[in-house]
């Protein structure tokens, strides 16, 4: 498939021209013509480039890739080793930010649902990043964590008590603390993300609705994982993710 057809597929599945980002979404570095096999991953990190030099792939798809609003946009340092790997080898770099948080079916927080077992009722905060569901049943905060912990593979940070059982719970993958807020306006009685912030803690405490740092990098694995598998599917582009560990 030609690196641009294939953008403009992408663009148009997730949704990409209609979201407003921090970033560039679609090709974001432009290599060969021809697209047959992709590597997928969470961040287009060196370690990332070099496993798809290793999978003789024809480039990346990925989360979190380059050009961040606020940026140092100087082509140097660990900036110019991964674009000069990139550009050395003809590879192409596809990222897709908000677009892939939000997508109903292939996004995060979608598939970060799937994985837990939530079911998602609502929207909430910009572009409605957020969302909220129910818990299978009334659960316990220990009970959210420990199955967390078990289908993540990562030890959460739970922050505050809850008054009880919890059924509403809401959620966004990644670096999202800063939407807590509007989670308990919007009537969470838990709610789970990536990241933590220091004010985070008394928030929690002070609210009575706690909170879930799950991880930034194990909540955002399953969305370019599912894009992946979709564009194997339809397209007959052979995707093989590679999961670069993270501890954050």
């Amino acid at each position: 498939m030609h690196r641009d057809e294939l953008q403009r597929y992408l663009d148009e599945l997730l949704g990409a021209p209609r979201i407003k980002d921090y970033c560039p979404n679609g090709l974001q570095v432009e290599g060969r013509a021809e697209v047959r096999r992709l590597v997928c991953g969470v961040t287009a990190s060196l370690a990332l480039i070099d496993a798809a030099i290793a999978h003789d792939a024809d480039g990346l798809l990925v989360h979190h890739g380059y050009f961040w609003r606020g940026e140092d946009p100087r082509v140097i340092a660990t900036r110019r080793r991964r674009l000069a790997r990139l550009l050395g080898h003809d590879l192409n770099l596809y990222a897709y930010h908000l677009p892939l948080d939000v997508h109903p079916e292939l996004g995060n927080n979608a598939q970060l649902a799937r994985v837990m077992g939530w079911e998602a009722v609502a929207h909430f905060g910009d572009q409605d990043v957020g969302v909220i569901g129910r818990l299978p049943g009334p659960t316990s905060l220990d009970q959210v964590a420990r199955s967390l912990a078990a289908r993540l593979g990562r030890e959460p940070l739970v922050v505050g008590d809850a008054a009880g059982e919890i059924e509403r719970i809401a959620w966004c993958t990644g670096a999202a603390q800063g939407m807590f807020e509007a989670a308990i306006a919007a009537g969470a009685e838990l709610f789970v993300s990536g990241e933590v912030s220091e004010p985070t803690v008394h928030l929690a405490r002070e609210s009575g609705v706690p909170y879930i740092a799950a991880g930034h990098h194990a909540t955002e694995r399953y969305g370019v994982h599912a894009l992946g598998a979709h564009l194997q599917a339809q397209l007959g582009i052979h995707c093989v993710f590679v999961d670069i560990d993270n501890p954050v």
